[in-house]
């Protein structure tokens, strides 16, 4: 398996009942892989992991892994280390490629309880790990030396960066180059440089209305095509930029409704845009061709 590339980080459609829309999940998979992506990440925090029961979390990954044809890095992360272990033995029991998994949150342990966390997970399951490292989510920032000692352990084979810092992405280059270790963008408007330093992909939220678009960006870096991928980072940044207008999920499941794909409604806490919002995203829609 060669992680590389565009990888959506899938949204949950509900029914208007909020009951998992398992068809609609299946087509939003069968869509962004037919238009090119890698693979496909579901259960992130695009998918509402959070509001997830833990069967509905085990029945999305499953439905994924049946689905898909491209390699399926399930989310199974959580701030309880027995969830986690439990998500991701059940991930790779079910056969998936890879587990994303989120730093713990609100908890705060401090380094030891991390390198713990992520130690027992390793020791309980057998599958490769990536790290998922967004301090505005968790509250904790993975500091690039801390990340290389978790890449000492075997089954953890990369991070996905999103902390928004290129020099500590570039550090955590620097500092794993010479081992078996992956980087992947957390944030679709920094693809580009994060790319350019040496990552490899990118966990991507705008490739869930645009994965043709974004796999095609993505594939230029690949080839060293910087003019071509300039060219895609500029014509997307209107509408990355407007997915992230409200907190993620908000915009890109209000987006994926107004483009007729499989959304349905939020889980509370999260609400629904505000008028202003939702008139700026349609219009980011429209300026990138998506709508008319």
């Amino acid at each position: 398996m060669k992680i590389e590339g565009v990888l959506p980080a899938l949204i949950t459609p509900f029914t208007p009942e909020r009951m998992i829309d398992e068809t609609g999940f299946r087509e939003n998979i069968e869509y962004v892989v037919e238009h090119g992506v890698s693979g496909i990440v579901p259960c992130g925090t695009t998918g509402e992991s959070a509001t997830l029961t833990s069967d509905e979390h085990e029945q999305l990954i499953d439905i994924a892994i049946d689905v898909s044809n491209v390699p399926v890095i399930a989310g199974t992360g959580s701030n309880n280390t027995e969830e986690a272990v439990r998500f991701t033995r059940h991930a790779a029991d079910a056969g998936a490629d890879a587990a994303l998994l989120i730093t713990p949150y609100y908890n705060k342990p401090n380094r030891n309880g991390i390198v713990a966390h992520f130690e027992a997970i390793a020791s309980a399951a057998d599958l490769p790990l990536i790290l998922y490292n967004i301090k505005s989510r968790t509250g904790i920032n993975l500091e690039p030396d801390l990340i290389a000692k978790l890449a000492e352990i075997p089954s953890v084979i990369g991070v996905k960066e999103a902390s928004g810092d290129l020099a500590q992405v570039s550090r955590v280059i620097e500092l794993t180059r010479d081992i078996d270790f992956i980087v992947v963008s957390g944030d679709d408007a920094l693809t580009l440089p994060i790319m350019s330093l040496g990552g490899v992909g990118v966990i991507s939220v705008v490739a869930n209305i645009a994965p043709a678009q974004t796999a095609a960006f993505a594939n230029a870096i690949l080839r060293s095509d910087y003019d071509e991928a300039r060219r895609h980072h500029y014509r997307l940044a209107p509408l990355v930029r407007a997915m992230f207008i409200e907190t993620n999920p908000i915009p890109v499941k209000t987006a994926a409704s107004m483009l007729g794909l499989p959304s349905g409604p939020l889980r509370l806490p999260l609400a629904p845009m505000n008028a202003e919002n939702e008139q700026k995203l349609r219009d980011a829609l429209a300026l990138f061709g998506l709508l008319d």
